[in-house]
């Protein structure tokens, strides 16, 4: 691709970014590396992005938007007589996610994992979707009696995301291999579901 400088989007950095990642890996990847595959001088991305890290929060941002956030959402959206049920839906779901790019998407998946750790801002935002998100389903099964309203809603969301982290956490990627994962699984949302529902008549 050769491409006037002047002319080239963040999106079409973006994409080429995510295309020289999965090729070279995040730990050997270069801005240079990105701008030979677009055909332009390293120099014409900075005027986009200030530095690598920059751009590698800006690609990591879009991926947990399509690949996570989008797909929950669609559970969020759609109507249901149980949102109780409806939230371990979405909690599964968030683990099944998680796992499948970590096995299927592994160089994306990493550099998720690196920014997590450089990138505080980015990944509270991130996790604040999620969080957000349940709080919609708490709520809305707080309106069916479904689930007891025992304290505010988000703090509720926040505590469920994170007495289930060692489930979907990147930190814990190692352990999503162990056969008996998905029983801890069962039995640690058997408990919350107890503690939801606690005082539902």
């Amino acid at each position: 691709m050769n491409k006037a400088g002047s002319f080239l989007s963040k999106t079409e950095i973006m994409d080429a970014a995510e295309q020289t990642l999965r090729r070279f890996g995040p730990d050997k990847t270069s801005v240079t590396d990105v701008a030979k595959l677009l055909g332009v001088s390293h120099g014409t991305l900075y005027r986009h992005f200030p530095s690598k890290a920059a751009l590698r929060e800006a690609v990591t941002e879009r991926w947990l938007e399509e690949q996570i956030v989008v797909p929950l959402e669609q559970i969020v959206n759609a109507p249901a007589e149980n949102a109780l049920a409806q939230l371990r839906i979405y909690i599964a779901r968030l683990i099944e996610l998680k796992r499948h790019y970590a096995e299927q998407d592994s160089e994306m998946f990493k550099m998720y994992t690196d920014v997590t750790m450089e990138a505080a801002e980015l990944i509270q935002q991130h996790i604040q979707r999620i969080i957000d998100q349940m709080s919609i389903l708490i709520d809305r099964g707080v309106q069916q009696n479904r689930i007891a309203q025992s304290a505010e809603t988000g703090m509720l969301a926040r505590t469920i995301f994170h007495a289930t982290s060692r489930f979907h956490h990147p930190a814990h990627a190692y352990e999503w291999r162990s056969a008996s994962s998905r029983q801890d699984f069962d039995q640690l949302w058997l408990l919350l579901e107890q503690g939801l529902t606690a005082s539902v008549h």
